[in-house]
């Protein structure tokens, strides 16, 4: 068995607060101690390699819900574009991800889902979030309209049995016909409901919520804007506690005053951080496929060749941090918060990932003072190796 690792001098963001000179044991691909220094004087393990981070962050590896892909690759394509993009994103600190798909021919999806269903049960992705096609054609962003259809239950049955389990999020259009129905499906099924690329009015929005749907698709993006006397779907979600909203906090998607208008709203608890990434994550700019869809990519903003849409993002989640922090002005904890707690708690997974405590997996990213990525460990290995002065 590897020797224990000991990660000493950090600032090191707990569950409880920031541990100033603290510092996280690992054995094994499990966390066996975070926290303040030992005023006992109580050393490390016997044997243990001892890594001095002082004047570094220690924080919770990533969660990203809703991802496409990256490194050139895409979810949509084989085993290993999926492996391709999976590894792009845990080098820039995105220890969990589920995969996204994007709207196409029914049987494609169907066959799509088994095998991220089997990379899931590999423990390669942490499960499936079906982005299309029951959207609506007046919201459809970069998703090909003549492939949309109805949210008809059935039609999302297939979906879920498709996952064989590993179904985490389907994303409605729940006004559409079938929509309320399906949201009482994915309900029953312990498969997350989320509004997005919806044309709802505020009473429609108010209606999926209490049928069950509990996360809003990248608020704001794909939905009628916030209006005085029809405050359609973002004032619905924001206000009701039952819902985590996702942001995209690229720059690109949200000027800096739609995310605090988010934050103040929602509170830094209902806020998960996403990516929306497509192939060009990780990789820069060029031409990219996204589905079926033709994107070009120009200083890091993907956009449709035809048409114009924004089409996903170039995001990674260690830039998505540092923006928070640096532009945004969040708290570091409420930055750990959307990245890792808010996302593993929708997962239902916080009693193994999302913060660092003992008897969880040992991940976790290392960020120097300035919030740049220096080290990335997942289920206690080292991704990235710690970059150290």
């Amino acid at each position: 068995m590897a020797p224990s690792l000991v990660l000493a001098g950090a600032r090191v963001v707990l569950p409880t607060g920031v541990a100033d000179d603290g510092h996280v044991t690992v054995e094994g691909t499990r966390i066996t101690a975070a926290g303040a220094p030992d005023p006992g004087g109580a050393t490390a393990p016997a044997g243990a390699e001892v890594i001095d981070v002082s004047g570094h962050w220690l924080v919770p590896g990533f969660v990203d819900i809703h991802n496409h892909g990256g490194g050139g690759a895409s979810f949509s394509g084989s085993a290993e574009d999926i492996l391709t993009a999976v590894r792009t994103h845990r080098r820039h600190g995105t220890t969990t991800l589920v995969a996204s798909t994007v709207t196409d021919e029914m049987d494609l999806l169907v066959r799509q889902a088994g095998l991220l269903s089997e990379l899931a049960e590999q423990g390669d992705i942490a499960g499936i979030h079906f982005e299309g096609p029951f959207i609506s054609p007046c919201r459809k962003g970069a998703h090909s309209e003549e492939l949309l259809r109805d949210p008809e239950p059935a039609e999302v049955r297939k979906l879920i049995d498709a996952g064989r389990g590993r179904a985490r999020m389907v994303t409605l259009a729940t006004e559409l016909p079938g929509g309320i129905d399906s949201v009482r499906l994915l309900a029953e099924h312990g498969v997350i409901a989320a509004i997005g690329h919806t044309d709802a009015t505020y009473e429609q929005t108010v209606a999926a919520i209490d049928a069950g749907a509990t996360v809003a698709t990248h608020l704001f993006n794909a939905m009628p804007a916030l209006g005085h006397r029809s405050p359609g779907p973002i004032a619905a979600l924001l206000e009701d506690e039952r819902v985590t909203v996702e942001l995209i906090n690229d720059g690109t998607h949200l000027h800096p005053a739609a995310l605090e208008l988010a934050f103040h709203h929602a509170g830094a608890d209902r806020v998960a951080f996403i990516t929306d990434a497509m192939d060009a994550a990780g990789i820069g700019d060029g031409r990219y496929m996204l589905g079926p869809l033709e994107v070009e990519v120009s200083e890091g903003v993907a956009r449709l060749v035809h048409g114009g849409s924004i089409a996903g993002s170039t995001l990674t989640l260690d830039r998505a941090f540092k923006r928070a922090v640096t532009v945004d002005g969040l708290p570091v904890r409420d930055a750990v918060t959307a990245l890792s707690v808010n996302p593993a708690r929708l997962l239902g997974l916080s009693d193994r990932i999302g913060s660092l405590e003992p008897g969880k997996d040992a991940d976790l990213v290392l960020l120097d003072a300035d919030l740049d990525l220096k080290g990335v460990l997942r289920q206690g290995e080292w991704v990235v190796a710690p970059q150290l002065p």
